[in-house]
């Protein structure tokens, strides 16, 4: 796969016609899809330019913050830049506000309603393997946890992928949700909880496991909890991670297209039995990876349409 360029030509071009008119008007063109997120949901805010970061606000409190990076042109003619949020899981129905600013002065403020959603639970019960793994608080799982949020809190510059994503097995059984509320039982009768990051996927070891979008591999490596495991970077600040693996057949570094075989499914690390965990972040927040199965990451067209109002 080659790696995708963007033009500083275009970036250049762009930022000579459009950062005046934004800082002249006082206004900003842009289009946010959807308009009514839900909890788990990613939202993308496109704009002209002349902004360099949103944040997602409620009751004047910032909860997520973003980057906007530009969009390679395709087929298109206008351009257009980028900044992509998800909705934290543990907030209820609300109104919210996305602010677009650039350095530290606020272009616009673009009102949004969170919907409601409910989350499932669910009761785990360990034996004493899996109990000392929940509750390791070793040096090296300390090493590991900040390695996996250097990984996934690092922004890079490229838009390996802007279309749909693929589901990452052929099989369609699950055994449990995203943002599942969990409860786990230790061996000694101890309990601690967690909140779900992805989907599982109840599949045999061996099961061949693949890429759910073009982009560059961060981190393949073997963990305490995750087990064996491989992380994909597909845009700035989008990562898709595949935990539990039984044999990782990736290196960091490598660039893989959509359905790529990066593995084999397995029950590494702490697995209750063989499965695959599929879990998409966006700027660290854990996403549903529904959303990008029923919908691009990047709707060019439908974002051009709205700030440029070239839609009917």
């Amino acid at each position: 796969m080659k790696i995708p360029k963007i033009s500083i030509l275009i970036i250049l071009l762009n930022l000579i016609i459009l950062l005046p008119a934004t800082a002249q008007s006082g206004n900003v063109r842009y289009a946010v899809v959807p308009e009514n997120p839900a909890p788990g949901e990613p939202v993308t805010i496109g704009v002209s330019g002349g902004v360099k970061q949103a944040v997602l606000t409620v009751n004047g409190r910032a909860l997520a913050r973003t980057a906007f990076f530009y969009v390679p042109a395709g087929d298109e003619k206008l351009t257009f830049m980028a900044a992509i949020l998800t909705i934290p899981n543990t907030l209820n129905a609300t109104s919210a506000e996305i602010r677009l600013e650039n350095e530290n002065v606020t272009m616009a403020v673009i009102p949004i309603t969170i919907s409601r959603r409910e989350f499932d639970n669910e009761i785990l019960r360990l034996d004493q393997a899996l109990t000392d793994i929940r509750t390791d608080t070793s040096p090296q799982r300390t090493e590991e946890s900040n390695r996996l949020w250097d990984v996934l809190s690092a922004t890079g510059n490229y838009v390996y992928h802007t279309g749909r994503f693929i589901a990452p097995v052929q099989a369609t059984r699950r055994t449990s949700s995203f943002a599942e509320r969990r409860i786990y039982i230790y061996s000694d009768g101890g309990r601690g909880t967690s909140i779900h990051t992805g989907l599982d996927y109840g599949i045999p070891t061996g099961t061949e496991v693949v890429s759910c979008g073009n982009g560059k591999v961060v981190l393949a490596s073997s963990m305490i909890v995750a087990g064996n495991a491989i992380i994909i970077e597909h845009a700035p600040g989008i990562y898709s991670l595949y935990y539990h693996l039984d044999k990782i057949e990736v290196k960091e570094g490598d660039f893989v297209n959509a359905g790529t075989r990066i593995g084999l499914s397995g029950a590494t690390g702490l697995a209750t039995g063989p499965h695959l965990h599929w879990d998409i972040r966006i700027n660290t927040e854990t996403t549903d990876p529904d959303f990008y199965l029923a919908r691009p990451i990047i709707d060019k067209e439908l974002i051009i349409s709205k700030i440029y109002n070239t839609g009917d």
